[in-house]
């Protein structure tokens, strides 16, 4: 039986394409046990025991937060764990081992290269994450996603397969409606602030450039309501506005949309680039070493997307944007076309596949050894 272990987890843009890959593994190799390694203050505690997969955690401190001295506490603290990792690693015996980044990431796939387990790294986002970065030289394979991330690596293993994504996506022909704009507005799960309280007054002032306009804005729980009556007391006719938590069908959603509002993490780019639509993205601007801007950034120089800073997003500039997409078809067309030329709807499955042919290829050196 093959034996891989996914290495990694924090937040979701860590989590999800990891489980994506452990989905694709299964899929692919019926009978491979997949393994998941995190730390018990990371999403993936809850997360990968809810669907049903193996989680082995560990007690690793973050590098990121606390200024100097938090980092080399967090480095120090990573680099005593290694022992604990090399017992996981020689307990569950893998055959390859898959770091995502995060907090597990680091010290289980250092401990795997010291006991001869070929290593890869999965880097989602355009810029590579510090635990990826330092991990670099002992990576027998980086699967990317951003053409800016390739060159951190040698480039015989470089991979540049996309974002893994968990549910399924396909690239849906753009076809324009005269009169009408769909758009829709990813407020995140968790809720955006800014973009649910910007976005709707920036609509509201680009109601002239088209006949029709219909929105589907996903708020997050906490802000439903408030965007709800945000939208309300905008007193806009024109406007039809749906406001949802959360959407579960995203791939439909995105669709039906003309063109998509959101943030710039590397999974809500993946799955906007699998389906293929025109964005405008405004990028959390607290994310780690600012990667949401250089994300939109990367799609914004393949004419995927339009990118405003969160500093400059507000509602007029974004009420311009979206007039000039609502009476440019051809734009959106194209932007849609670009977008879906960047995607990888099957990312999962060509790293899945791939990380099966490393470990495959140790067992039969291994066996050659014999």
């Amino acid at each position: 039986m093959t034996t891989i272990l996914l290495a990694g987890g924090g937040t979701g843009g860590h989590v999800f394409p990891m489980l994506a890959v452990g989905d694709a593994l299964a899929a692919i190799e019926p009978g491979t046990r997949v393994v998941y390694v995190g730390t018990a203050r990371g999403i993936e505690a809850r997360v990968v025991p809810e669907q049903g997969g193996e989680l082995e955690l560990l007690d690793i401190l973050p590098l990121r937060g606390g200024g100097v001295s938090g980092f080399f506490k967090g480095v120090t603290h990573a680099a005593a764990s290694i022992p604990a990792a090399r017992d996981l690693v020689r307990k569950i015996k893998p055959q390859a081992v898959l770091s995502v980044g995060g907090y597990a990431g680091g010290p289980v796939s250092l401990a795997a290269r010291t006991l001869g387990v070929p290593v890869g790294i999965l880097e989602p986002n355009s810029v590579l994450g510090l635990s990826n970065r330092l991990l670099t030289p002992f990576a027998e394979r980086a699967y990317t996603a951003f053409p800016e991330t390739d060159r951190f690596f040698r480039p015989s293993i470089v991979r540049r397969f996309g974002v893994p994504l968990r549910k399924t996506f396909a690239p849906v022909p753009y076809e324009p409606v005269a009169g009408r704009l769909s758009i829709l507005v990813l407020g995140g799960s968790q809720g955006a602030k800014a973009l649910n309280e910007t976005v709707p007054r920036a609509i509201s002032r680009a109601r002239d450039r088209a006949a029709h306009i219909d929105v589907v804005h996903q708020t997050g729980r906490e802000r439903e309501a408030g965007t709800r009556a945000l939208y309300a007391s905008l007193g806009v006719e024109s406007i039809h506005a749906e406001v949802v938590p959360f959407i579960d069908d995203m791939a439909a959603a995105l669709a039906r949309a003309d063109v998509v509002i959101a943030r710039a993490g590397a999974s809500t780019l993946a799955e906007l680039c699998a389906v293929g639509r025109a964005s405008i993205l405004v990028p959390y601007p607290f994310a780690a070493d600012d990667h949401q801007l250089k994300n939109a950034r990367s799609l914004e120089r393949r004419g995927a997307a339009i990118a405003i800073p969160q500093e400059e997003a507000t509602d007029m500039r974004i009420a311009e944007e979206i007039g000039l997409l609502a009476m440019d078809h051809d734009r959106r067309a194209l932007m849609a076309k670009n977008a879906a030329a960047i995607g990888v709807p099957d990312a999962a499955r060509r790293v899945a596949e791939d990380l099966l042919g490393l470990a495959h290829a140790r067992e039969e050196r291994r066996g050659g050894n014999q």
